[in-house]
């Protein structure tokens, strides 16, 4: 099953977030203190992993200006926390009809909530049941005839008809054994009994943050008397799950006669997680980790003195050194906790969704990136994955559905000048946010994008961003027809045009960078690009126009369109009133020019005031959020994709 929906109420800085949808992947975008982490939190608290207890606090986590009207807004004495929606898989449903037999769920969705002061703090489901099916199927399970049924008639649900056939003086064996069966399930209630049964296969929620490291050194009999305590550290319970990964157990180091063979299951384990690290660490491939398990030493600081230690050390092969696991870079450790919880949890709760708290907020920005790769390679294949960032090298530039803004929204009182609170938001639309969120979006979306040559060693330079949003979702639905899109390594980047191609490639051109361009042309720009090209900055054959591509002498990257797919476009993007429609022949007739935006420029100055005026970015949006119009095997798509496959396979075979 996947979660698809949630939203958070009455926690911490979140008064009320609103729903929010939730993919795969979910990115959860803003500056600090705006509530990313109070909403995987509130999350997390609905079902935590195994191995992480968790739960709500009242007196902690209710948010404090409302704590003293909790009966007033609470009428019923319930806050609920969070809500979430969930869809059912083939397999869950399955489950349920080997059970129940088919039919037994009205609907393949549900939503469970969870608050402060909720009954016994049981988790409220809402899901729809056919008790009648279910009961039937029961019946036909254990081959009543028609004179056994009898007992059953007018009877409508599981506890009715317990209570009939408890009644029985004499029941028959066929009788008795559909009694058994009906008190199995909870209370005698098919809604319970199926909420069993998908609880059991409904994931938890595994937290991290990027304050979890694992302890660098530790003494085994002092971590033994604090896990009997239960006064185990962050840093010791990553430890702890990296030795069950390993296979072996605290009570097995201490207690080992020959510690030689422990010692080996421990390095296997780590040089796997490593051997892992470094296919996505670009930062340092010369690095080791080293498990050394030995007695405490009379002058060590306690508690490791005495009794067992296991020393966890990073080796330099470079420098031929080693030093403590603690005293390596904090990214390092972070990424190497990360995984030594996750290869665990991978054995222990294979469905779990990983909520992310700034992953990785002490890589550098390329290992972020790497860090993001890894996310998107290993981890969505089997995990539904939430994470918070406020970094710009964590946003997915090519997921942007998947992003989510967070901000604490204040509105300010016109008469008074003072605050009103309404804390902490979620927006879908990360195109359109406050000016308070606008530093958080520059610092996650405009900035990712301007300084992504940090990041992809194949760039590929483009006019603006509408021409990324083009290219992508071009790519996006070639992909979905198994044809060729834009092959992976590139980075798109926005030049801002051909005046600032050259310096960008003298800049970046001689950092191990790969450099592509796509340029518009005009007759007025040809000089320019002969220019460029007779500079040399480029390597021979990496400079590439739009005209190359579609048969024109001037074009734009939106000539790729048909005219008549643009025109939809259009339409799509601007909404003109009814009579006033793009279609392709006006669009053709708007302006004497071969390039398709001149067009619509023209053409817009036509139209009446409330439409907006004509801008390259607002196609390009509306493309994105509508993808599905490519869908379709008209003429108009299939031409259109035709062309920006040959500008994929053209770039694409550049790349080495």
């Amino acid at each position: 099953m996947k979660l698809v929906k949630a939203r958070v109420q009455n926690y911490r800085s979140v008064e009320d977030s609103g729903t929010f949808e939730i993919g795969n992947l979910t990115c959860l975008v803003g500056k600090n203190e705006a509530g990313k982490t109070a909403i995987l939190s509130a999350l997390r608290a609905l079902r935590p992993s195994k191995s992480q207890s968790f739960d709500i606090d009242e007196t902690i986590d209710y948010p404090r200006r409302f704590s003293t009207r909790f009966d007033e807004r609470h009428p019923d004495g319930e806050a609920e926390v969070i809500r979430t929606w969930w869809k059912l898989d083939p397999a869950d449903i399955l489950a349920v009809d080997r059970r129940f037999g088919p039919g037994a769920l009205k609907s393949d969705s549900f939503e469970v909530h969870y608050g402060f002061r909720y009954d016994d703090e049981k988790r409220q489901w809402k899901i729809e049941v056919d008790d009648a099916k279910c009961l039937e199927h029961l019946v036909n399970k254990h081959a009543l005839d028609a004179t056994e049924r009898n007992i059953l008639h007018n009877v409508a649900n599981g506890q009715e008809a317990t209570k009939a056939l408890s009644g029985l003086a004499e029941p028959t064996a066929k009788q008795s054994a559909l009694l058994e069966d009906l008190k199995k399930v909870r209370e005698s209630r098919f809604v319970l009994g199926i909420i069993d049964i998908l609880e059991a296969r409904q994931p938890r929620f595994f937290f991290t943050s990027h304050f979890e490291r694992m302890s660098g050194i530790v003494s085994l009999n002092q971590l033994q008397q604090d896990r009997q305590h239960n006064k185990v550290t962050v840093g010791d319970k990553i430890f702890l799950s990296f030795l069950e990964y390993a296979g072996t157990t605290l009570e097995e180091l201490i207690g080992a006669d020959r510690r030689e063979a422990l010692k080996a299951k421990c390095e296997a384990a780590s040089n796997e997680i490593t051997e892992e690290i470094f296919q996505f660490w670009s930062q340092n491939n010369a690095l080791e980790v080293v498990i050394e398990i030995d007695s405490g030493k009379p002058n060590d600081p306690p508690p490791f003195n005495a009794g067992v230690v296991a020393d966890i050390r990073i080796r330099n092969t470079n420098h031929k050194a080693t030093l403590p696991l603690s005293e390596r870079s904090a990214g390092f450790v972070w990424f190497f906790s990360f995984l030594a919880q996750f290869k665990q949890l991978k054995k222990t709760e294979n469905n779990a969704i990983i909520l992310l708290d700034e992953p990785g907020l002490t890589l550098h920005g390329k290992a972020q990136g790497d860090l993001l790769r890894y996310i998107v390679e290993r981890l969505l294949p089997d995990h539904q994955v939430i994470f918070t960032t406020h970094s710009p090298f964590m946003v997915p530039m090519d997921r942007l559905g998947d992003v989510r803004i967070v901000e604490d929204f204040i509105l300010y009182n016109q008469r008074t000048g003072r605050p009103e609170l309404k804390g902490t938001k979620i927006h879908a639309d990360v195109l359109e946010v406050s000016d308070d969120t606008l530093f958080p979006l520059q610092g996650a979306l405009g900035y990712e994008v301007t300084q992504s040559m940090f990041i992809g060693s194949h760039t590929w330079l483009v006019e603006g961003p509408s021409d990324i949003l083009y290219l992508q979702t071009l790519s996006q639905a070639l992909r979905k027809r198994d044809r060729e899109g834009m092959d992976r390594r590139w980075t798109l980047c926005p030049s801002g045009g051909i005046d600032k191609i050259a310096p960008f490639v003298r800049l970046f051109g001689g950092n191990h960078i790969d450099i592509a361009v796509l340029s518009d042309v005009a007759n007025a720009e040809k000089k320019k690009i002969e220019a460029v090209k007779r500079e040399q900055i480029l390597k021979a054959g990496r400079f590439f126009t739009a005209a190359d591509f579609v048969g024109q002498q001037e074009a734009d990257v939106e000539d790729i369109f048909d005219p008549e797919l643009f025109a939809e476009i259009l339409n799509g993007a601007y909404k003109p009133p009814v009579g006033k429609e793009v279609s392709k022949d006006e669009l053709l007739a708007a302006a004497e020019t071969e390039r398709i935006v001149k067009k619509a420029e023209a053409l817009f100055k036509l139209m009446p005031p409330e439409v907006p005026e004509f801008d390259h970015f607002g196609p390009a949006r509306w493309l994105l959020d509508n993808p599905q119009v490519l869908d379709r095997d008209s003429p108009a798509v299939l031409a259109t994709l035709e062309r920006a496959e040959k500008i994929f396979a053209t770039f694409n075979a550049l790349l080495p």
